[in-house]
């Protein structure tokens, strides 16, 4: 294993060892990609506050997310096409995070299905869903999700209209890959994931395929999943999906504080302040920048979390401090796995845990659940920068 000190590392190694398709997809953004990189420089803005001679030993990193005890307050977000930025992506992840003692979230876009990953793992893991206009294909994975054990729904609100990605149109993005000369000559070159893919359990969308009507191959799927997404997604269809699951709710994609009031009021169990990683409305502000107000409209109500541009410890120490009761990471662990495997996202989990924990004391704080606003250094109007 090359010595791996950070999650860039992890980067560089992804992108030498995937295809260019699947890495673009993930190092990617909507339109101008503003928001993708503002979701990671806004985090650079905000500095940390360093104690001296404060007792640093006996430190916790360990907390709770909607009840479930974690190791650390940091979830693996779910990821479209994980299965193929390494052979069986999905299990692989949530294997590590299983042993790691975090939650995984499996995207309805998965490679594996749900339930190989079910199959293939101990534990409870959460699934996130996409409404389509398909009902009874919803109401089949609501099911299937509950028969797998899942022990929480993630229901995604801001992708009912897809934001367009310029390097996926460009490179054809599809599972398997689409054969053209240039992606041919891409993937000669990745002779390590290719012998991967080759016992690959599942090679195209498994929730999908086999599952949805009229669904038996590429062809159709391509065409189903062009015309699926629900732009009608409102509160009361939103209503009936909480009824039909019944158990833990988390509602993902709320960057408004009016949405958060609405969320809060609508009985779910977590928020997750997110922009879909900068991949849907370009020109929307950070994750870290709308966290307070949300959290002093809500923070009392409901629990807050985080995702879209976490990339260390430090970051997660930020979102913490600032009022969230959980993050989640992407990117991050997605590099790992495309450059190592299940190997990769143990590595990235470690390197986040580590730099939390490093920091955490050199902030003079032992426990994760004590950090506060104090605890930082935000530069003047930084989060009232927008009317």
């Amino acid at each position: 294993m090359p010595t791996i000190t950070c999650i860039e590392d992890l980067k560089q190694l992804h992108k030498r060892r995937a295809p260019r398709m699947f890495y673009e997809y993930c190092e990617s953004g909507s339109y101008t990609e503003q928001t993708f990189r503002e979701n990671t420089s806004d985090f650079a803005q905000i500095r940390l506050r360093q104690k001296v001679a404060v007792d640093m030993s006996n430190r916790s990193l360990a907390g709770a997310m909607i009840g479930q005890p974690v190791a650390m307050p940091v979830a693996l977000a779910p990821v479209g096409f994980t299965g193929m930025q390494s052979a069986n992506g999905e299990i692989k992840a949530a294997r590590a995070a299983e042993a790691f003692g975090v939650p995984f979230t499996l995207s309805t876009m998965s490679i594996n299905s749900v339930e190989q990953v079910a199959e293939a793992t101990s534990k409870p893991f959460w699934f996130q869903l996409y409404v389509m206009r398909d009902e009874d294909f919803v109401d089949g994975m609501i099911a299937r999700a509950k028969k797998a054990g899942c022990s929480a729904l993630v229901l995604t609100l801001d992708l009912q209209i897809l934001g367009q990605r310029h390097k996926d149109l460009k490179n054809g993005l599809s599972a398997p890959p689409k054969l053209t000369l240039s992606s041919i000559m891409n993937l000669a070159t990745k002779v390590r994931w290719g012998l991967g893919m080759l016992g690959a359990k599942s090679r195209s969308f498994g929730n999908i395929v086999g599952h949805a009507k009229g669904v038996e191959n590429m062809s159709s799927l391509n065409a189903w999943t062009s015309e699926q997404f629900d732009p009608r997604l409102d509160w009361s269809k939103i209503a009936r999906i909480r009824d039909q699951w019944g158990g833990k709710l988390i509602l993902k994609g709320i960057l408004d504080a009016d949405d958060a009031r609405i969320a809060a009021d609508f009985g779910a169990d977590a928020i997750i302040v997110s922009n879909h990683g900068g991949r849907q409305l370009d020109g929307a502000l950070s994750a870290i920048r709308k966290l307070p107000e949300i959290v002093a409209a809500v923070g009392d109500r409901i629990e807050v979390h985080l995702d879209s541009g976490i990339r260390s410890g430090q970051d997660v120490l930020k979102a913490l401090a600032l009022g969230a009761t959980g993050t989640y990471i992407g990117r991050a662990y997605i590099y790992g796995l495309g450059a190592m495997g299940q190997a990769g996202v143990t590595k990235a989990l470690e390197v986040i845990r580590n730099e939390l924990d490093i920091s955490l004391a050199l902030c003079g704080e032992r426990d994760v659940k004590a950090l506060r606003r104090e605890n930082l250094l935000v530069p003047k109007g930084f989060f009232d920068a927008y009317d």
